[in-house]
């Protein structure tokens, strides 16, 4: 039985850290070879494996050292229907994957969680397509029925719920909310931005959220921002309004460079840790419900780090 799905303890003041960008990690600092940028396909044996549980453990004892909670996302960001044909897997072994996956992080809980320090376990849906384009896109209904399957291979597996990232049109993110809910599971809905601080449609975060949230009766337990960096959507912040209370959430990008200027990058751009820390204090400072905070692209333990001393009282940052 899924131990927190029904009272996450993330829906509370209390901070929670999350790792940084995985699959930039493997690629660039690593040199594991991840095809398709899909770090389910470290599953595959006991070595990929083994290397999931290294890059985990990490953050976990940066989150334990510092007496707050955690929340561990598995490495699925890729594992539905058409990134898994892209590498040979039918149906049958992306459900397979999808449980052996939470499986694994359900084991890295009983190993590490303390009563300071809980772990909220999370299956990761990403976009059908490709992350920074809104191309291909389906109704709300179509993308519900897409993901639903890996919804359904999560709850089965326990996990306490579910983590949509990079969804770049509304459409897809109700759909993801849809099948969270048609699977017993709290959904989490996370938007990824452009420079401007819009969806990759035009479409303003703050109607984004306001569109989910109608067409899925507030389904979604709370909503994030991944894969920007907190210089696209500051001025956004800025304007203030109630609606900032339904973002708990951020995986900021390290780079301030935009998508194309990332998908045309050689190498990695790793930003500058601090001041990205700085930035996550200044957001939080504007943003009352702003607790669960953690890195996408280009981000690594040393990013995490400087996240967790500039956001977290003295007496944790020690």
């Amino acid at each position: 039985m899924a131990k927190y799905r029904n009272k996450l303890p993330v829906l509370s003041d209390a901070i929670f850290l999350m790792d940084g960008g995985m699959e930039t990690t493997f690629i660039f600092h690593d040199g594991v070879e991840l095809p398709c940028f899909a770090s389910f396909d470290l599953m595959k044996d006991e070595v990929g494996r083994d290397r999931l549980r290294a890059y985990y453990t990490r953050y976990i004892d940066l989150a334990r050292s510092r007496g707050v909670g955690f929340v561990l996302d598995a490495p699925t960001w890729r594992a539905n229907p058409d990134w898994g044909a892209r590498l040979g897997h039918n149906a049958a072994a992306l459900d397979d994957i999808n449980r052996r996956s939470i499986e694994l992080l359900l084991a890295l809980r009983d190993i590490y969680e303390t009563p300071a320090s809980p772990i909220v376990v999370s299956g990761v849906i990403g976009p059908r397509g490709d992350g920074y384009l809104a191309d291909n896109a389906m109704s709300a209904l179509q993308a519900a029925d897409y993901h639903s399957a890996q919804a359904r291979a999560f709850a089965k597996a326990d996990a306490d719920m579910v983590s949509g990232y990079t969804l770049n049109y509304v459409e897809e993110a109700v759909g993801v909310a849809i099948a969270a809910k048609d699977a017993g599971l709290p959904s989490v809905i996370s938007f990824t931005l452009e420079t401007d601080g819009r969806l990759p449609t035009g479409q303003s975060l703050r109607d984004a959220i306001e569109q989910v949230d109608a067409e899925t009766a507030n389904s979604p337990v709370y909503y994030m921002v991944n894969c920007a960096h907190p210089t696209h959507f500051d001025h956004i912040i800025a304007e203030g309004g109630d609606w900032l209370d339904r973002i708990r959430g951020l995986r900021a990008n390290a780079s301030s460079r935009s998508h194309a200027e990332l998908d045309a990058a050689p190498e990695l751009d790793p930003g500058n840790p601090e001041e990205l820390g700085r930035q996550y204090r200044s957001l939080r400072a504007r943003m009352r419900n702003l607790n669960i905070l953690g890195g996408c692209c280009g981000t690594d333990i040393r990013h995490v780090e400087q996240i967790c001393f500039a956001c977290l009282p003295v007496s944790q940052a020690a």
